[in-house]
């Protein structure tokens, strides 16, 4: 069959993800021809190449952009990458949970290594490292192409906090939780937590205080009361001399909280 034949095959299967080595198995040729072949196709741009031997096939909708949306492939990405453990994170993950402030720029992977980021055409992925990825709750929802793992809005909140270069800055992170508050449910926020560095937990917590959330609040202080002893910066790149002092969530203020509301 001919190269754009064997696109039509894959997606009357179901298939939008194959490899270099799968295409010669398929249709057969020297690697060589094969490889030609699959160039033609990603100049008319028919497919995308996020990582090397490895191409999503572009759906005419997607064709100006040059690759369909990261979460279309993430998790078939991810497997062919041998990071199963994976969950889109952080802003990305807010923004599926309804915190659509602003949309990201960057689709956000939690995984549990450093990686290089996978630039494709218009899309970028930005993975972020994490340690005992398995341990973190996720949430599995359905995306067009299979389905999708996504940290829930628990773990979203907490990893906003102790991610704050990743998630727009401290005062940005405050404005999604705000967004999310409605999403979270305070014994689920107890347990994504628990699995959590305690920092994470005083500074959200001081960040649901800021928006008058005490429910959760509450709930969060029962837990930092029994497991805090000793004070944590707001903001760990400021200085913290002569800072005012949280004595509900053993926090430095060392920086101003304005969340757009």
């Amino acid at each position: 069959m001919n190269s754009r034949e064997y696109l039509d095959k894959l997606v009357s299967e179901g298939r939008y993800c194959f490899t270099t080595k799968q295409a010669r198995k398929d249709m057969g040729g020297e690697a060589g021809s094969i490889r030609a072949r699959l160039r033609r196709l990603k100049q008319q741009k028919l497919i995308a190449e996020p990582v090397k031997s490895y191409h999503v096939i572009v759906l005419p909708e997607y064709r100006s952009q040059g690759c369909p949306p990261a979460e279309y492939f993430i998790d078939q990405l991810m497997s062919y990458l041998g990071n199963t453990s994976y969950y889109v994170c952080l802003l990305s993950a807010a923004e599926k949970h309804g915190a659509g402030h602003q949309r990201p720029q960057q689709f956000q992977v939690m995984i549990e290594k450093n990686r290089r980021d996978t630039v494709c055409n218009g899309v970028l992925i930005k993975y972020i490292a994490r340690g005992a990825l398995a341990d973190v709750p996720v949430t599995v929802m359905n995306s067009p192409w299979g389905t999708v793992k996504y940290a829930t809005p628990e773990a979203t909140a907490l990893e906003l906090l102790g991610y704050p270069g990743h998630s727009g800055g401290l005062n940005n992170a405050a404005t999604v939780i705000h967004d999310l508050a409605d999403s979270l449910n305070p014994a689920k926020l107890v347990e994504a937590a628990a699995i959590s560095p305690l920092s994470w937990s005083q500074r959200l917590g001081y960040i649901l205080d800021i928006l008058e959330e005490k429910k959760l609040a509450d709930r969060l202080f029962s837990y930092v009361r029994k497991t805090a002893s000793t004070y944590v910066p707001l903001r760990r790149a400021l200085p913290q001399k002569g800072a005012k002092r949280s004595s509900r969530w053993k926090l430095i203020l060392n920086s101003e909280v304005e969340p757009d509301i």
